[in-house]
């Protein structure tokens, strides 16, 4: 499988920042049920290898899960012993995705230009994370994606709601990472539901 396969379920990637390990496996649940494929726990959420680990035990076999803000190659390799398969990180450190795909991960590095976009491939990257999404615009997206493989996908990130979604998927999104505007510390599985709920009908009717 590829990361495309999982985008191709569902582009929407869940960034659980500040989740803890008792609360993340109600949220995946509603998550699932909302039809999300990939969700990410950041490494500076409280005890997140934990959390980590308890997500990919039990929904390992459903859901592409793995670790955000990733900084370091050590870390990587954490996520990969906590059952993770993905990294998502802020940065385009080249030795953090060689150590993601080493370790037999999926690595999706942050970029802001395409100085970052193109030595991040090809140290091995599966994707593109746009960071922070509020600093670029979709003509800047636009005009990367017009010197960059068509099969790279870019995903925006930052600043993302359902209703300004249409002008980036029109730019060349191939999917977006879903921060506060999907869930905030303290938000129990019910009201991640609704914001879940709202965000796949954007996508699906944009």
């Amino acid at each position: 499988m590829t990361l495309s396969t999982w985008l191709d379920r569902l582009p929407l990637i869940a960034i659980l920042r500040g989740v803890a390990p008792d609360e993340i496996l109600p949220i995946a649940q509603a998550l699932a049920d909302e039809g999300f494929a990939i969700v990410e726990v950041p490494l500076n959420s409280p005890n997140p290898f934990e959390s980590l680990r308890r997500l990919a035990l039990e929904f390992g076999d459903r859901l592409l899960c793995g670790a955000g803000t990733v900084l370091t190659p050590e870390d990587a390799n954490r996520v990969a012993e906590a059952g993770g398969k993905i990294v998502v990180m802020p940065h385009a450190d080249t030795a953090v995705i060689a150590a993601a795909k080493a370790a037999g991960l999926y690595c999706t590095p942050g970029i802001a230009t395409p100085t970052e976009g193109f030595a991040a491939l090809a140290a091995g990257a599966d994707g593109l994370k746009l960071f922070p999404a509020e600093a670029q615009s979709p003509s800047v997206l636009k005009a990367m994606r017009a010197v960059f493989p068509k099969d790279v996908p870019f995903l925006p990130v930052g600043g993302i709601a359902p209703d300004n979604m249409g002008p980036w998927r029109a730019a060349g999104a191939a999917g977006f990472g879903l921060g506060s505007a999907l869930y905030k510390p303290g938000m129990g599985a019910q009201e991640v539901r609704a914001n879940a709920r709202a965000f796949v009908s954007a996508w699906r009717n944009g």
